[in-house]
């Protein structure tokens, strides 16, 4: 995947350190930035038909102004980077937010998300479901203050022959083609013809091999532990600087209800991570 534009989502409230490494994220890779600023319009309070219009009204303009202040603060801030950009105001309830979101996906090659966003639970919902159920760009989210490694030197690739997997295999080359290893990770594998193959891992490692990528196949036994706690301990055993996963490869209800490995991820991990669905 050669990224050319990169829309990095902002929450209204916390942006200040998520822009410091969306500017060095696109500057490195050459990339133009769609800055999304997201204010998500707090829900009307129950109260009479008179009390409701006019409080919530005054409510609703003193968040628009805000959004409007922050995005032109944002916007002086990129300026002075010299990076080719835009910046996106967004106004929405909880409701409708990933369909706005998710939009504004169509038009990158991924979306960027920064500690700070994700930090915010109901924007973090708003933007997984929006970009990955609605859109096919990939997202990059990024636990960590500082900056995503250009280049990671090591990346844990989470395999178990989904089409999800393949498919963040595939928008992940980039990423995988400048790493010193790349450990094609699989729990629990069965070796099947119709699935994993009778050597779990060996097909997908000759496919990254044949790009130029340097493959280590890691089969882990989970002992009883989730699938997401033994990812999460490779990735630090790996000195791993991302992890490369498919996203909810259950049905999406299912995943509601009873979380999954996605959802576990996306809650602990301390590693960036790139998903794609």
């Amino acid at each position: 995947m050669n990224i050319k534009t990169t829309m990095c989502v902002f929450d209204v409230g916390r942006w200040d350190q998520d822009i410091k490494s969306a500017i060095e994220f696109c500057e490195t890779q050459g990339a133009h930035m769609t800055a999304l600023v997201v204010c998500m319009g707090r829900v009307p309070a129950i109260a009479t038909y008179e009390a409701l219009s006019t409080t919530w009204l005054e409510g609703q303009q003193k968040e628009i102004d805000r959004l409007t202040e922050e995005a032109k603060s944002l916007r002086k801030i990129v300026e002075r980077s010299g990076l080719s950009f835009d910046v996106q105001e967004i106004y929405t309830e909880f409701a409708w937010a990933d369909d706005d979101i998710a939009q504004h996906a169509l038009y990158a090659d991924l979306i960027l998300v920064g500690a700070q966003a994700a930090g915010n639970e109901e924007l973090q919902s708003r933007i997984i479901d929006g970009a990955l159920f609605q859109s096919p760009t990939p997202i990059l989210v990024n636990p960590r203050m500082q900056s995503i490694a250009s280049a990671p030197k090591s990346v844990l690739l989470a395999w178990d022959s989904s089409d999800e997997a393949a498919r963040a295999t595939r928008q992940s080359l980039e990423f995988l083609k400048g790493c010193d290893s790349v450990h094609v990770t699989l729990v629990d594998p069965i070796a099947s013809s119709w699935e994993n193959g009778e050597e779990p891992g060996a097909d997908i490692a000759t496919f990254l091999t044949r790009h130029g990528v340097k493959v280590e196949v890691d089969r882990l036994s989970s002992g009883g532990r989730r699938v997401d706690e033994i990812l999460r301990q490779h990735a630090v055993d790996v000195a791993a600087d991302m992890v490369v996963m498919g996203a909810f490869n259950h049905p999406r209800i299912q995943q509601r209800l009873f979380g999954g490995v996605t959802r576990s991820m996306l809650k602990d991990s301390q590693v960036p991570l790139f998903l794609s669905r």
